[in-house]
This record gives structure tokens, C-alpha cells and sequence, in this order.
């Protein structure tokens, strides 16, 4: 199954999308749009495009596993991407994955708008991961 990743933000949203055998998530780009209806018209047109039969959408808990006003938030925007592309949407634990991705981008050296254009793709793509790992257990 084509499985399309959201990490969303108010101004950078990154994407990632996995293979048909669900083996392995790869980076998709970083849309920056802060309106949301057109944001979810952008993600709508990718997985149109990608042919994505499921959307996960990273949803922030706080450390000590309780949800705040961003995974709420993260919450209302699944709603409404589901409604708006027809394709189910799930809600998936992000917690740690920007921190994962900076990790990630230091090893490599990765700076500055380099940095900032993928950092939210690479956390799409770790949350994918993380999710098409799980499934398969």
C-alpha cells in the first residue's frame, strides 16, 4: 500500500511516501504554505498524483504522553484532510522525530536553508518509518 507521511506546521509541512510493499518511506518534499485549506489542497494533489491509499499525520504528545494543544491541533487538520482527499487518515505518535532529524542533518553537516528546506521531510519520512515498522509487527 502507498502510504503518504505529513508532518504538519504552521509555515513548513514536510511529506514522505513509502513503496507499494511498504518497506521503505523516502523523503517527499516540504510544502510552505501557512493557510490551511490550500495546504490541504497541495497534499490532496501529491497523493492524488502518487496514487497514496492511506495519509498518516504525525501527532505531537508530549513527553509524558499527554496531548496538548498541537496534537489538537494535528487532530482537526487529519479531519480535514480526510474529508477533503476521500483517502483514510490516521494520527501517528511523532514525538522525538524533529529531534531525530536535526541529529540526522548535524551528522551530515547540513546548515542553514539547506537545513531548514528538509528538516520537516526527513521528520515525515522517520514518522513513516516508524509507522510502516510498526504495522509490520
Amino acid at each position: 500500500m502507498i502510504i503518504l507521511a505529513v508532518d504538519y506546521g504552521d509555515a513548513r509541512t514536510g511529506l514522505a511516501i513509502c513503496d507499494k510493499n511498504e518497506i521503505l518511506a523516502s523523503p517527499l518534499y516540504t510544502i510552505t504554505q501557512s493557510y490551511a485549506p490550500k495546504l490541504i489542497e497541495n497534499i490532496c494533489e501529491a497523493a492524488a498524483e502518487k496514487e497514496v491509499e492511506l495519509i498518516v499525520v504525525g501527532k505531537p504528545y508530549n513527553m509524558d504522553g499527554s496531548a496538548g494543544f498541537r496534537a489538537q491541533k494535528c487532530e482537526e487538520f487529519a479531519k480535514q484532510l480526510e474529508k477533503a482527499s476521500g483517502i483514510q487518515t490516521v494520527l501517528y505518535d511523532e514525538r522525538m522525530t524533529t529531534m531525530i532529524a536535526a541529529e540526522a542533518l548535524n551528522v551530515t553537516n547540513t546548515r542553514g536553508k539547506k537545513r531548514k528546506n528538509i528538516i520537516d521531510s526527513l521528520s515525515a519520512q522517520i514518522i513513516l518509518q516508524n509507522f510502516i515498522d510498526e504495522r509490520k509487527k
